[in-house]
């Protein structure tokens, strides 16, 4: 038989989060505990489909008006209406003044992806940074579309367990122009750790001065602390600054689409008369991506934010999944203060959003693995898998740890 053409294709290294529930899956302990999946799960541990979502598919299923024909390429007219409004406001001065146009992705992630590629096909860019540290996809997306440097700026401060402010201003105070800053614009995935309204202001004014390109990653709006206007603060702020910017606007959290790939890319412009060909150029790196976005996800997002009823039981079920997560955050802490485990825990309780880097370091996350409780080595753990009947097991494993 011949050699094949595959012989020396080699395994590359698996996907954490991934191989962590499939640890988590195969475990047969009663008192195993997946902490790594970034999922919002309920009391029980089980996956959540919002009613409100139900509500819309039911809708859907029964309207004979609907088919399966091809969407524009930038996608559901209707939706990328009401996913920008969403985001910036009805009456941002940037829908006002028409400078505002959006592009129905796969996800949070295909939205970073087809920005990475305008950014690096279109107008040349090739440094981008991210924070250190960041979520992990960030930098593949970029290096996939064929960016030569991802640099890093300082974000973590692992002796206070929070946010290095001045390191990030001067690393970013540092980079060329035209690099590409990619900033978590609420719920910072890995940290939870997130920038006040002043510091966002700093950077947005360092951005603009230093003529460095923002790309805002929003994937938590309303998810983190329960108000779509809080979480949505940032993002509203950088379009208000006369600059150019695009943010990566995703539906997998904050409506439990995580297999549906509901994303949105978010373009504001200075110049509203660029419009034409910016769209022109995003549709030419659609086409040659994924041709044409799936219509599931948008139609039920779409259906949502445009029925009144639907989007206030929506809101009132994004505050339910951010407000048990914000409950769990000090659930956990009361049990570790109870077992007296050694060091502060309080900056668990100060993060916000799905996520928490709790400072465990690689020696003790394996121990807590040994016990059955899955997290990633960097010490993240996933605020939604824990529940009341959990948190104490979970406090103890780290108090062990």
């Amino acid at each position: 038989m011949a050699e094949s053409v595959f012989k020396n294709v080699e395994s590359a290294a698996p996907i954490e989060v991934f191989q962590l529930t499939k640890l988590f899956t195969d475990c047969q302990s009663p008192n195993k505990v997946n902490l790594g999946v970034g999922a919002y799960r309920d009391e029980d541990g089980k996956p959540w489909v919002l009613p409100v979502v139900r509500a819309a598919e039911l809708q859907m299923a029964n309207d004979k008006t609907l088919n399966h024909e091809y969407l524009p390429v930038a996608g559901l007219p209707d939706f990328r209406v009401a996913a920008n409004r969403l985001m910036l406001g009805p009456d941002h001065k940037a829908i006002v003044e028409n400078r505002v146009e959006g592009f129905q992705a796969l996800g949070g992630t295909g939205a970073l992806r087809l920005a990475a590629a305008f950014l690096k096909n279109v107008l040349n860019f090739d440094i981008a940074y991210v924070s250190a540290p960041t979520w992990e996809n960030h930098k593949g997306v970029f290096k996939s579309a064929g960016f030569s440097e991802i640099r890093e700026y300082r974000y973590w401060n692992s002796e206070t367990r929070d946010l290095n402010f001045t390191g990030m201003l001067e690393d970013l105070s540092n980079a060329p122009p035209n690099a590409v800053i990619i900033l978590h614009a609420v719920a910072h995935n890995p940290t939870g750790v997130d920038l006040n309204q002043e510091q966002w202001k700093q950077i947005c004014s360092l951005c603009k001065e230093k003529k460095l390109f923002v790309l805002l990653d929003c994937a938590y709006q309303g998810f983190a602390s329960g108000s779509l206007d809080a979480d949505g603060w940032a993002s509203r702020y950088f379009a208000e600054q006369d600059i150019d910017l695009f943010i990566a606007q995703s539906f997998s959290k904050n409506f439990g689409l995580y297999n549906e790939r509901i994303g949105n890319l978010i373009v504001v412009t200075r110049d509203p008369k660029k419009l034409p060909e910016i769209r022109s150029q995003l549709e030419i790196q659609i086409r040659v991506m994924w041709s044409n976005p799936p219509n599931h996800g948008g139609r039920i997002v779409t259906t949502v934010l445009n029925n009144n009823a639907y989007f206030e039981d929506w809101k009132s079920q994004i505050e339910t999944m951010a407000k048990r997560i914000i409950k769990m955050r000090h659930e956990l802490v009361d049990n570790l203060k109870k077992l007296g485990t050694p060091g502060n825990w309080d900056h668990i309780i100060k993060q916000i959003g799905m996520f928490s880097y709790t400072g465990l370091n690689a020696k003790q996350v394996e121990y807590m693995k040994s016990k059955n409780v899955f997290l990633l080595n960097s010490g993240r753990i996933s605020m939604a898998g824990l529940n009341s009947k959990n948190v104490a097991y979970v406090a103890k494993t780290i108090d062990e740890a």
